[in-house]
């Protein structure tokens, strides 16, 4: 039969559990930026845009403000 006692998890066990979640979180992070990168990339393309010329109308209007 087995004991009834729980054991406690050391505190060297949560800190790498807390990392892998961390890391995990950190992966998921990059991969919504990078499905919204091509999504934008995609609107921007059936649109006619390079993002050559949004990043020139970008700069362009910036100016604008500074003057």
């Amino acid at each position: 039969m087995g004991s009834s006692t729980k054991r406690q998890q050391t505190m060297a066990k949560m800190a790498r559990e807390r990392a892998l979640r961390e890391k995990r979180a950190r992966k998921q992070e990059k991969k919504e930026e990078k499905k919204l990168a091509a999504a934008a990339a995609l609107a921007a393309e059936e649109a006619g845009i390079t993002l050559d010329d949004a990043e020139a109308d970008g700069a362009e209007s910036e100016d604008e403000v500074a003057e």
